[in-house]
């Protein structure tokens, strides 16, 4: 009966005009999420974000990843034969039309094959807003028959439950899953499973219908759930009103960057691997949002972190801002644009030893100053409001003082540092250096963290400027170097130096690591931004704390807002693989510097020639010698000071009442073992004699001069 009726149906009808069923594999192939998704580094799931407006469709779900009340909740109801046909059910067929043929209401006669037939080839098989033809209807059949002698019952249960639309937009168990109930399909239970096969005959269908549906197939399915609980459920589903939640939002700044344009990118799986670590983000994510509700009563909102592994140039974390937490969530703290405060220091030092202006163990003089400017008059002053004298640079960089930054920066050009900056990657600078004037030594220009982030790296590498990158295809790339491998180690070196950094920060602090580290906080003007950027010899983590508003915060600095965040994540990143102290380069050496107060010289590292002579030994008679200025050391002039107010300090050993200094064969009216000079432009030579005139000691050294300025405003930004 079956083979005649097919047989007459063929005459009848002529050829299938249906397409050419396509196999499973390339159904799966073909289908589209309408939502991107970004996977870390092993694949875990960071982020997914909607790209198309066309309906709502999920990643595809394996079928032993759906809930096992769905299949036979969907049999039941629409293809109880399912397991004994062949794509058409020919004994549903029968009973339809003697259905129709006695007047009563035809019975559905068509099944899951059939239907998924129709999903996959809806332009011939399923009109819409149409009734099928008799055509139609027989190459939906064919088309049945087709799928069900290749693809395999369970391909087919996959298919359909991935294809179908079971409410509104929502295509796919796994779309309608979440935004009907908030679960994953495997989480569905038997009352989640009834309601949502309830929906298939009339997606659009109001609460009342649903639930009439889905009592009858409760009760035929022989469950104990009550029609009132149905009822319950199914007004729940339907009334959801928030949107579809993501499956995961871990990353959704980088998720921003990386999944625009995949839908238009022709990407199939829209699937985006990123450099990212998940367990990281998660734990630096956590050390963030915990720092932020310990500062909530300090007038703190936002904060950004970015990690990157030194050798690839990998981002590890990428945390744009505090989440939830954030009156500004889409805004991306690590692009966005903040004052520098402190943290451009280092590369100001780097700049002065490249060009042998100074050295670690040059003295700069940290006393009020004031600097002309266009607008004014300039006065820095350091973050507690004090003066410290003359300061060795190590410490000037380590404790950060500011008024010995502005006296660096007059010595190496404000226009030259800009071009440096340039070159490190700070791509925000972009005016002239009489826009920036001395202020740029305290961080007066906006910078991102992302750069500093980079530039930072730079001095972790070994002065070789690359690329950071988001996603492993960005293969990392051989850059210039844009900084002396030298200089660079001077300034690493310095502030790994937490002895040096005590007059500021203390030995114990949230800079003090059990391992090498080098490390800089930074704060800007009124505490409206703090940072805290420092590396390892693998890793290089920056953290931003502040407002997105731009508001000030409530005395928070780089040392109580952002450190705490850098050393959690940085004990975290060498959990059981510690640190490892940065190799000295060729170009560097050490040699002792000698102190502004009698005791033993300190050993310190200078880029080869510019290290002071090793003084020789003192005879056993124990004749003075000059321990300062050593032979040929060169001296600059503060160009911001004027130079009746400098002073040069000759030291001696061995010193007794009886000696006498000259310089150019002049005597000093002072004596002492320390004694000042005011500089003179020029080469000069200084003595020591002996109440008979006689030298006991010279050397000479050679003094540079340029004319002194005259003052501007004052910079009240810290580094705390």
């Amino acid at each position: 009966m079956t083979i005649r009726l097919s047989a007459l149906l063929l005459v009848l009808l002529g050829p299938s005009t249906a397409q050419a069923i396509p196999s499973f594999e390339e159904v799966k192939a073909a289908y589209r999420s309408t939502d991107a998704v970004l996977v870390d580094r092993h694949g875990d799931l960071l982020a997914q974000r909607r790209i198309s407006p066309h309906g709502r469709r999920l990643p595809w779900s394996a079928l032993d990843r759906i809930s096992p009340a769905v299949v036979p909740t969907l049999l039941f109801a629409e293809d109880r034969r399912f397991f004994h046909h062949q794509g058409v059910d020919w004994q549903a067929l029968a009973g339809s039309a003697v259905s129709s043929l006695s007047g009563r209401a035809p019975r559905g006669a068509s099944t899951l094959t059939m239907q998924l037939a129709s999903l996959i080839d809806p332009t011939n098989l399923r009109p819409p807003g149409e009734r099928r033809s008799l055509r139609q209807k027989w190459d939906q059949m064919r088309a049945a028959q087709a799928i069900e002698s290749t693809w395999g019952k369970r391909a087919i249960l996959e298919a359909y439950l991935n294809l179908v639309i079971f409410r509104g937009e929502w295509q796919g168990v796994e779309a309608a899953a979440r935004g009907l109930f908030g679960k994953a399909p495997h989480g569905l239970t038997q009352d989640d499973a009834v309601i949502l096969i309830s929906l298939l005959p009339a997606p659009q269908a109001g609460p009342e219908a649903v639930t009439a549906r889905a009592c009858r197939l409760a009760s035929g399915m022989g469950l104990t759930t009550s029609c009132p609980a149905l009822r319950a459920s199914v007004r729940a589903a339907l009334d959801r009103r928030q949107p579809l939640a993501a499956m995961a939002n871990l990353a959704p700044h980088v998720a921003a960057r990386l999944l625009t344009g995949v839908a238009s990118s022709g990407s199939v799986e829209r699937r985006v691997s990123s450099t990212i670590e998940a367990g990281l983000q998660r734990s630096a994510t956590e050390a963030l949002r915990s720092q932020l509700e310990g500062l909530e009563d300090r007038h703190v909102t936002d904060g950004a972190v970015l990690v990157v592994d030194n050798h690839s140039g990998e981002v590890l974390a990428y945390i744009g801002s505090s989440g939830g937490r954030s009156p500004a969530p889409f805004v991306d703290g690590v692009r966005a644009p903040r004052q520098a405060g402190s943290t451009l220091k280092p590369f100001l030092y780097a700049l002065a030893f490249e060009r042998k202006l100074l050295t670690p163990a040059s003295l700069l003089e940290d006393s009020p100053l004031d600097v002309p400017f266009a607008t004014g008059v300039y006065r820095p002053k350091n973050y507690d409001s004090r003066f410290h004298g003359p300061v060795v640079v190590r410490e000037a960089l380590a404790a950060s003082l500011n008024v010995p930054a502005v006296r660096t920066l007059g010595l190496v050009g404000v226009e030259s540092f800009v071009e440096r900056l340039n070159a490190l990657g700070f791509e925000h600078i972009r005016e002239d250096g009489d826009f920036y004037g001395p202020a740029l030594a305290l961080g007066s220009a906006d910078v991102t963290l992302w750069e500093l982030v980079r530039a930072y790296r730079i001095l972790a590498t070994n002065g070789r400027r690359q690329d950071l990158h988001l996603t492993p295809s960005d293969a990392a790339q051989t850059g210039p170097v844009v900084l002396s491998p030298d200089a660079a180690y001077l300034v690493s070196e310095i502030l790994s130096d937490r002895e040096a950094r005590s007059r500021t920060f203390g030995l114990e602090s949230a800079l003090a690591t059990r391992y090498w580290s080098a490390v800089k906080t930074g704060t800007s003007t009124d505490m409206r931004d703090n940072w805290c950027i420092g590396y390892s010899d693998r890793y290089t983590v920056g953290v931003w704390v502040g407002n997105f508003s731009g508001e000030p915060m409530w005395s928070v600095s780089g040392m109580s807002g952002a450190a705490p965040v850098w050393i959690e994540i940085m004990n975290r990143l060498h959990d059981g693989q510690p640190g490892q102290a940065v190799i000295p380069p060729s170009g560097v050496v050490t040699a002792p510097a000698s102190r502004l107060t009698q005791g033993a010289a300190r050993a310190e590292w200078f880029l080869r020639g510019t290290e002071p002579p090793r003084p020789s030994p003192v005879p056993a008679s124990g004749q003075p010698q000059i321990r300062y200025p050593a032979p040929e050391t060169v001296m600059v002039v503060d160009p911001d000071i004027p130079t009746d107010r400098q002073r040069l300090f000759f030291e001696a050993s061995g010193w007794t009442a009886d000696l006498r200094w000259t310089v150019d064969g002049s005597p000093l009216a002072e004596v002492g073992a320390l004694v000042p000079w005011r500089p003179r432009a020029g080469r000069h030579r200084v003595a020591l004699h002996d109440t008979d005139g006689r030298v006991l000691d010279a050397t000479l050294f050679l003094v540079k001069g340029v004319s002194p300025r005259t003052p501007m405003d004052q910079d009240r930004s810290g580094d705390r």
